[in-house]
């Protein structure tokens, strides 16, 4: 007896779990999922993927999180700009609030390591988008984006995290509550990655893309060239989406929001209500 069709759902997540999207990106115009998946099966010749059983697998990875893909309801509307490029699926935390956290998504986004004079401004912008009706958005990381999901958060309004990571644990470590509060309160955690998988510099890459699409703008605190949160400005300016910047403090960890300023690539922001302006 043949064995049953597999279902999309599964096809995609066994997809996304092996192979990076441009990698079957040319498949998916021609053949389903579960066909592409079964193609990939018969060209592997280490058995790899013969061994894995999409199903059990999914099964398994969604007693921590459901996978959302593009034809079920909740799916953000914001991801079909990306084209060819959109995700095969998305883990999520908090999926039912999706589509109204990402219908007014506004990302604020910076270094890692950053001043003090940029946290105090992260709060500072963060909350008055927030009371302003816009869903924070940002990626759970030390310095300006943990610091914006708490600053909309001490405002009583539910933000949106994307993390280049697994949802199964928090990185790092002394945010795992930051991370089950964003659902708790009303808001969400997507992920391209199933959990599980640790963060490296493809997963954060593919990321700062995801973050720069589901959000209707991108403000820039505070960038490092070359960053992580410079990235996300790239495929903010790729996928056409207005950005925004702080003033930069002549640090050089401000060195990515100067450039983008002096390429007159982003917008200057002297202050929330400026940046409210604009949006």
């Amino acid at each position: 007896m043949p064995e049953p069709a597999l279902p999309e759902r599964a096809a995609r997540a066994a997809l996304a779990a092996h192979f990076a999207l441009d990698q079957v990106a040319a498949d998916l115009a021609d053949y389903s999922p579960a066909e592409v998946w079964q193609r990939r099966v018969r060209r592997d010749n280490s058995g790899r993927l013969a061994q894995y059983k999409p199903r059990e697998e999914l099964d398994n990875a969604t007693l921590t999180c459901p996978f959302v893909i593009p034809s079920d309801e909740v799916w953000p509307t914001a991801l079909a700009d990306l084209g060819p490029h959109c995700p095969l699926g998305l883990w999520v935390r908090g999926d039912d609030q999706l589509p109204q956290l990402t219908a007014r998504s506004v990302a604020v986004t910076g270094n890692r390591n950053a001043t003090e004079q940029a946290i105090t401004r992260t709060h500072a912008f963060a909350a008055a988008i927030a009371e302003a009706g816009h869903t924070v958005t940002a990626t759970l990381a030390y310095g300006v984006d943990s610091a914006a999901h708490r600053a909309a958060a001490q405002a009583g309004r539910a933000t949106l995290a994307v993390l280049p990571r697994g949802l199964d644990r928090a990185h790092p470590h002394d945010h795992a509550q930051l991370l089950s509060s964003i659902p708790a309160d009303g808001g969400a955690v997507v992920s391209l990655y199933r959990p599980g998988t640790s963060a490296s510099g493809a997963t954060l890459q593919a990321s700062a893309r995801l973050l720069a699409a589901l959000a209707r703008a991108v403000i820039l605190i505070e960038a490092l060239d070359h960053a992580e949160a410079t990235r996300t400005a790239e495929s903010a300016l790729a996928l056409k989406r207005p950005l925004l910047a702080a003033p930069p403090d002549g640090d050089v960890r401000s060195s990515g929001s100067s450039r983008l300023l002096a390429e007159q690539r982003a917008v200057l922001v002297a202050d929330p209500a400026a940046a409210l302006a604009l949006l």
